[in-house]
């Protein structure tokens, strides 16, 4: 049956990881995630990785939509052809 099951996997184009790569994306997310790169204890779960990352990218939203926000509002308060105008909108492209 696990043969079946292989041969299922193979023709249908199907990739499986393996769990030593998934350990080592996980490691490698733990390094960029300020969060848990912080923490003194190495011993993190991927769940704890894969969670705090969720987060940190939410927040990451968050911050670039309210940057946005407060470069339109620069934007209407500045004349229309001035050159603050261009250099506002350039950023918002």
């Amino acid at each position: 049956m696990s043969s079946r099951r292989s041969r299922s996997r193979q023709s249908s184009g199907v990739s499986r990881i393996s769990d030593d790569q998934i350990a080592d994306l996980v490691s490698k997310l733990q390094q960029l995630i300020p969060e848990i790169r912080n923490r003194r204890s190495d011993k993190v779960t991927a769940s704890k990785v894969l969670q705090e990352t969720c987060n940190y990218i939410r927040n990451l939203h968050r911050e670039v939509d309210g940057l946005s926000d407060r470069l339109s509002q620069l934007l209407e308060s500045t004349e229309s052809d001035s050159v603050q105008a261009s250099i506002i909108r350039s950023l918002l492209m």
